[in-house]
């Protein structure tokens, strides 16, 4: 089962200063954060604040191609978790399905104003319960991504 989820933006890990993009369910108080590199977090924050850079980063080519030819991302599935590394998958018009970093994907489906899901085992996984959305909570989850590292999700 798939959940669908939302880009709640891009926070920074600290001590280790590595970007992670927080994804929130829908529906729902569940958090999934993921560990991803600099440039895919640069890339995930201009999406979603809507900046244009004067050059097309890789995912705004990639958006230009699909586009000139006639192709359409339809959904954007986040599928897996193994070893610590999230793995997803691009789903395109036509039942064409493509193997993706999430944070290619989720750039991407930012771009292509795709629908985001998530599978409901990467909840039970690494997702986070923030049952209400007050100003402690928020604090207490923020602490959290302050004391978790990449290598707590490894199975």
């Amino acid at each position: 089962m798939s959940i669908p989820v939302e880009v709640v933006g891009v926070r920074i890990e600290m001590p280790s200063n590595q970007p992670i993009v927080l994804l929130k369910e829908v529906d729902g108080i569940r958090y999934l954060p993921i560990w991803v590199g600099a440039v895919e977090a640069s890339a995930i924050a201009f999406a979603q604040q809507g900046l244009v850079p004067t050059r097309p980063l890789t995912h705004d080519l990639f958006t230009s191609a699909l586009h000139i030819l006639n192709a359409k991302v339809e959904r954007v599935e986040i599928t897996d978790l193994i070893d610590g590394v999230f793995y997803s998958e691009l789903h395109l018009e036509g039942a064409i399905t493509i193997s993706a970093r999430p944070s290619d994907a989720i750039a991407l489906a930012l771009r292509a104003g795709a629908p985001i899901s998530a599978a409901e085992s990467l909840f039970s996984k690494a997702g986070i319960e923030i049952p209400d959305q007050s100003e402690d909570e928020v604090e207490k989850f923020r602490e959290f991504l302050d004391q978790i590292n990449p290598e707590d999700f490894a199975s």
